[in-house]
């Protein structure tokens, strides 16, 4: 079986989180594997080394909040709390935005806004801030 770049990554990761010395890594890489490199490593190896850096305490960090990497996504979620800070809004949860969201676009979500729809709900959100504050 060939290893996927999923489980090299979290070797890594793990590594580099547990502040093993390359000696350390190696070693432990020989006495659970036989091998000296992750890259020779099958999937069920990388697997008991994953076990095994679990057990010495590392845990896997959950994804990360998926924060969109399209800026007009972000800025309409830093506006929608930017709102419920100055109480434009009284819900100010994830899910009130997305109702907001439909109501002013017809999608579910900002993430699946347009650049001009998600501009049309920015301006709505800055408009309900500028009567607030």
């Amino acid at each position: 079986m060939t290893t996927t770049k999923q489980q090299l990554a979290m070797v890594h990761i793990a590594k580099k989180q547990l502040a093993l010395t390359d000696e350390d890594y190696r070693a432990i890489l020989v006495r659970l594997t036989g091998k000296d490199s992750s890259r020779d490593c099958s999937t069920e190896d990388l697997d008991r080394v994953l076990g095994e850096f679990k057990r010495l305490g590392w845990t896997p960090k959950a994804k990360p909040n998926a924060f969109s990497d399209r800026p007009y996504v972000r800025k309409i979620y830093a506006l929608w709390n930017e709102a419920g800070r100055v109480g434009a809004v009284e819900n100010a949860s994830k899910e009130a935005l997305r109702a907001f969201t439909a109501r002013q676009t017809g999608k579910a979500a900002p993430e699946f806004l347009t650049p001009v729809q998600a501009n049309s709900v920015s301006e709505a959100l800055k408009a309900m801030i500028a009567r607030r504050g």
